[in-house]
């Protein structure tokens, strides 16, 4: 026995394949893997972020004049008039700001300012 058998051990290699099949199921399972994470990220992803998108697109759509909104700035208060692309938001008597219309996260029950105050 040598001195180093102590530190190290001996590595031996290993035996030749005897078959020569290749590995099993290769293209299939990885095809099937790639499909359930299309899947995965289809129902995870994708579907709830155009399910938010169109919501917000129906609460833009619904706007009217009058409406009591919150902004994406967390400001309060009620629609002047409304454009294509841009609302004029009234926060406060005599105060008046030219938005977008994207900025309204929601609309607000009616009477909810006049609690606030």
């Amino acid at each position: 026995m040598d001195s180093l058998d102590f530190f190290m051990t001996t590595a031996y290699a290993a035996e030749a394949p005897t078959s020569t099949n290749p590995a099993q199921g290769g293209g299939i399972s990885f095809a099937m893997m790639f499909i359930i994470f299309i899947i995965f990220v289809y129902f995870l992803i994708l579907r709830p972020q155009n399910k938010r998108a169109r919501e917000q697109q129906n609460l833009l759509n619904s706007i009217a004049k009058g409406d009591e909104v919150l902004t994406a700035g967390g400001l309060l208060g009620r629609i002047v008039k409304i454009t294509d692309q841009y609302i004029v938001f009234s926060p406060a008597s005599n105060v008046e700001f030219v938005m977008q219309k994207s900025a309204v996260v929601s609309i607000l029950p009616k009477g909810t300012l006049k609690t606030i105050e």
